[in-house]
């Protein structure tokens, strides 16, 4: 139903829009006749030891692209808006919707004639008409043998019809914010109203790497079809390069632990295409090479992940706070104490499960600014004075992280040892009067020594008033007057 109504809604607001190249553009894609991607013979060498240090000229694709995946941010490009043919990378669109248009991916399709109604040297899933199969077949299918016919099942099954499916394509291509795309097909083969450029398939793959089953399908080395009722069971696999470990005594160079997907592209016109995807260390980045080699395909590939490896790091809020932790300056602290009241706070996550999915990915030098502008990125919040004593371990306050979705992340900012303090301080008026207004009996409470004092107290009194009576009495008998002055 999720999916069913997320089709729904897609296709009610990309109707409200008007179709961008709804007719074909007004000129073709200019392209050379077709020559080899070969590097410039001036170009620098290449040293893997220094991915750092990558230059353009170094990238046997003409056009390229890399970005990091959660922010969509360009980290390296070359001629990435120049208009170029796709191929079968355009199936990545095609998968796409798909997967979000069709609420049960295993139901039974039918393949027709229009489907497998493909140019002759097309790469296919060997459909025939009238083959019953389910549609999350044709959508692996489609991906792992980058089939022209499974694509066509896949627009039939969505949109009813070729044409309309290329019309919901062209206006998602305008949703997703792509400026120089125009599909003509579901498939990909060579037209020449049929292009993209290397930043908008980076767009494109994106937002298809953000759907949990497109990931799956898309990071799938080899898949089962089974059996149908025209054709046995049979095993397909993935065409990735970066997938294939080769084997012990043939090691494959271009294989590469940290990919995970995504389409491979081939024609006369577009050469060789290829757009890719890795994580590493919580990093995800995704590349575009476009018109390059068959094998450089896969060396432009892993040099611009090496780069972007080398560039972006992934850290925890945690990790922040751990490279600049906060030390506070605290109060009426004892005379002994070692670090002159100095006290550095520990930070412990309130909810380890939500702490470990909060992930902050980051040039390595917008990592360090972070970390010395912590309050620029965290909440930090002190629910205590800090005055001593404090105890080893004592919530001081806490630290708030806050996710993409404003989802917040707590974590407690604790002492790490204890503060002692200050001996035989005197109390502050404050804080006498704090302790006055806490007691419900301020007055001592009765026992001898105060009743003993009282009486001894009032006897002192007496006597002494007794005593200055006979003083006065003797200075001034009674009967005498007391001369009056002139």
């Amino acid at each position: 139903m999720r999916n069913r109504l997320s089709c729904f809604l897609m296709v009610l607001i990309l109707g409200l829009l008007p179709l961008v190249h709804s007719s074909p553009a007004t000129s073709e894609v200019i392209q050379p006749a077709y020559p080899e991607a070969t590097l410039y013979p001036d170009a620098p060498k290449y040293d893997a030891d220094h991915p750092e240090k990558l230059d353009p000229d170094q990238l046997y694709a003409w056009s390229a692209i890399l970005i990091e995946s959660s922010s969509g941010m360009t980290i390296f490009e070359k001629s990435p808006d120049v208009t170029r043919f796709p191929a079968s990378t355009t199936k990545i669109m095609t998968v796409l919707l798909g997967i979000i248009c069709v609420e049960d991916l295993d139901m039974e399709v039918t393949v027709s004639a229009t489907a497998i109604d493909v140019p002759s040297d097309s790469s296919t899933m060997k459909l025939q008409e009238g083959e019953i199969l389910s549609f999350r077949d044709i959508l692996y299918g489609t991906m792992l043998l980058s089939a022209n016919d499974g694509a066509n099942v896949i627009a039939e099954t969505v949109s009813g019809s070729i044409p309309a499916f290329v019309d919901l394509m062209n206006n998602t291509a305008v949703m997703f914010g792509c400026t120089g795309t125009h599909f003509n097909n579901a498939h990909g083969y060579t037209d020449p109203y049929h292009y993209t450029t290397s930043r908008d398939l980076a767009i494109i793959a994106r937002e298809a790497m953000k759907n949990d089953t497109f990931r799956e399908i898309v990071n799938t080395y080899s898949y089962s079809l089974p059996k149908t009722n025209m054709t046995r069971a049979r095993p397909i696999t993935n065409t990735h390069e970066l997938f294939n470990r080769g084997t012990d005594d043939s090691p494959n160079k271009y294989y590469y632990p940290a990919a995970n997907g995504i389409k491979t592209g081939n024609t006369e016109a577009s050469q060789y295409c290829f757009v890719g995807s890795a994580v590493k260390n919580g990093v995800e980045l995704i590349s575009v090479v476009m018109y390059t080699g068959k094998r450089s395909r896969w060396a432009d590939t892993i040099k611009l992940m090496d780069y972007g490896f080398s560039q972006y790091t992934s850290v925890t809020p945690l990790d922040l706070y751990n490279k600049n932790p906060i030390t506070i300056e605290t109060s009426s602290y004892s005379t002994q104490d070692a670090e002159l009241g100095r006290l550095r706070l520990s930070c412990v996550a309130t909810d380890a499960a939500a702490a470990a999915k909060a992930r902050i990915v980051a040039t390595f030098s917008q990592v360090e600014t972070m970390a010395k502008n912590l309050k620029s990125t965290v909440l930090i919040q002190y629910t205590r004075d800090f005055k001593a004593p404090i105890s080893n371990g004592e919530i001081m306050g806490t630290m708030t992280y806050f996710t993409e979705d404003g989802d917040p992340v707590v974590y407690n900012l604790i002492a790490s040892r204890t503060v002692k303090a200050r001996e035989n301080i005197p109390k502050t008026v404050d804080e006498i009067m704090l302790e006055v207004l806490d007691d419900p009996n301020p007055l001592p409470k009765l026992n001898w020594y105060i009743v003993a004092d009282v009486v001894l107290f009032v006897l002192i009194c007496i006597i002494a008033f007794r005593v200055a009576v006979k003083i006065t009495m003797r200075r001034h008998p009674r009967g005498s007057k007391i001369p009056k002055t002139k």
